[in-house]
């Protein structure tokens, strides 16, 4: 299998799908199987007895309007855990929604009682233009394994509320006790704001990984993260830039037409040039929270975060102390200079580095799924269909054209959870999962996620009539010819069809194996 080629231009109308069944009975599952212990990971579980997974009838799923993919019914006890934790998580969300709540109730009146109504009013509606298009930015890096929403509103709300009013505090404090001091007010941009604001931008993000790290799956998740809580601050810092020092300020000299020409003016500094600012130096912290979570060593976990924090802080410095050195030496070029020579290779270096990273997930889905090829849940052909984007979306499209809308969301639902299936895998083999009640969790939820992708395929495979039957035993295919005799063929190198086939061993094989 070569994961990395790309796919032609007609492979979604070559994808190969079976009929289920077959005529031959699945393989009965182990009779014990212990739980994956880090270093040496337990190879994945056998497909289950019929019974086990959802009805293998596509048309009986969509009929009956039930969820393909859902898991088995939980223990008691462990329904009951997850109800009291389910509890425990609301009381907590809860918290954090009112904090974020009286945060912005503050902020607003506060802005209100500085730039009065009208330039509040037009800052906001100045400021919200790019928000769009850098929120839609970080969702395009997220399509792998997109992150649960209600996270991502609560890092831009946080971003945006909590950060900036705690920021607009220490700042003002910072200001006063440099003033009585004699020093220069400059400073405080150079010196206080960069730590207080990097911080309180990556607060909820360090919560996430604190409390919820098993959400993140590594590098772009942070990224993804701290970026979005840093364009929720970019949006109300520039609501005081656009309606205060912009719009305000030319209409308290001349009116409202120099207002608006104020306002431009400011709006191409602020929202062209330098838009991509604190998402930018944010993200550095992102990167070192991306670290720490696929890191199994505990200095890594540690000193990645506090890395990542001080060069956002580092940068956002050297940012604010350009233009103070251009004002202070009177050389407007510095400015040009610095943007130039610093900021803009450093934006470059990093949407690149985003990208990589993205295309990364996809890669690591086609390495660390074999396992389950040659366990027999997942033919070749699947696993090289999850490798890129464009593969996906071909799969796509396949899927509705053989089972309809039905068959398209269902593709998507089995994508992402095959992601989400590597991904747990992979940390398996890296050792995050260190203590038994966390080692017997991702067991749980790894047997979870394969009986789900188990009742998602149900959906789609069967359903096209221009490929001949075939079953996939881990290692061969078993093919239907048109003459009637089922011949046995070796896998190529290269799959040429990315959807499922049907998973059922012949009689007298056995569990797949490696």
């Amino acid at each position: 299998m070569r994961p990395d080629r790309p796919a032609g231009g007609n492979y979604a109308d070559v994808m190969a799908d079976t009929p289920p069944g077959g005529g031959f009975s699945p393989p009965s599952p182990p009779a014990s199987s212990g739980p994956p212990a880090p270093p040496a990971v337990a190879e994945p579980p056998a497909p289950a007895a019929p019974g086990r997974f959802p009805a293998a009838d596509p048309g009986a799923s969509m009929a009956t309007g039930a969820d393909p993919g859902a898991a088995e019914p939980r223990s008691g006890g462990r329904a009951t855990r997850i109800r009291r934790l389910g509890w425990r998580r609301g009381l907590v969300l809860a918290a954090v929604i009112l904090v974020i709540a009286g945060c912005a109730v503050a902020m607003l009146l506060t802005l209100g009682e500085s730039l009065g109504a009208q330039a509040l009013l037009i800052g906001i509606a100045a400021a919200i233009v790019p928000v769009p298009v850098l929120v839609a930015c970080f969702l395009w890096l997220d399509r792998y394994e997109p992150e649960p929403v209600r996270y991502l509103v609560l890092c831009f709300g946080w971003g945006a509320a909590v950060a900036t009013y705690a920021s607009l505090q220490v700042n003002d404090l910072a200001a006063k006790a440099f003033a009585s001091a004699g020093l220069p007010e400059a400073l405080v941009a150079v010196l206080v704001a960069p730590v207080i604001e990097e911080t309180s931008k990556a607060a909820f993000p360090i919560l996430l990984l604190i409390f919820r790290r098993r959400e993140w799956s590594g590098i772009v998740d942070g990224i993804v993260y701290c970026g979005l809580s840093a364009v929720g601050f970019a949006m109300v810092e520039n609501i005081l830039y656009l309606g205060g020092h912009g719009y305000a300020a030319g209409a308290q000299q001349y009116g409202p037409a120099t207002g608006a020409q104020y306002l431009f003016a400011t709006f191409i500094v602020r929202i062209l040039f330098s838009g991509f600012a604190h998402p930018l130096f944010t993200s550095m912290t992102g990167v070192g929270l991306g670290l720490a979570a696929r890191a199994a060593d505990r200095r890594v976990r540690i000193l990645a975060p506090i890395a990542g924090l001080l060069v956002a802080m580092m940068m956002h410095g050297t940012w604010n102390l350009v233009p103070s050195l251009a004002v202070a030496l009177k050389q407007n070029l510095i400015l040009l200079y610095g943007y130039l020579s610093v900021m803009v290779p450093i934006f470059f270096g990093m949407v690149g580095l985003a990208i990589w990273l993205r295309s990364w997930e996809g890669r690591l889905t086609e390495r660390t799924l074999t396992d389950y090829v040659r366990s027999g849940w997942l033919t070749p052909p699947e696993v090289a269909a999850l490798g890129s984007l464009g593969r996906r979306h071909a799969a796509r499209q396949w899927a509705r054209r053989v089972a309809g809308e039905a068959g398209r969301r269902a593709m998507r639902d089995y994508q992402f959870s095959a992601t989400k299936l590597a991904l747990l895998r992979d940390g398996l083999r890296r050792g995050l999962d260190t203590r038994p009640a966390e080692i017997a969790r991702s067991t749980e939820e790894e047997r979870e996620l394969l009986v789900r992708i188990a009742g998602l395929r149900s959906v789609f495979v069967g359903r096209d009539p221009q490929v001949p039957a075939a079953i996939w035993d881990g290692s061969r295919y078993h093919v239907t010819f048109p003459d009637g005799v089922r011949r046995t063929l070796e896998p190529p190198d290269e799959p040429v069809v990315p959807i499922p086939v049907v998973l059922t061993p012949p009689p007298g094989h056995g569990r797949p194996g490696w």
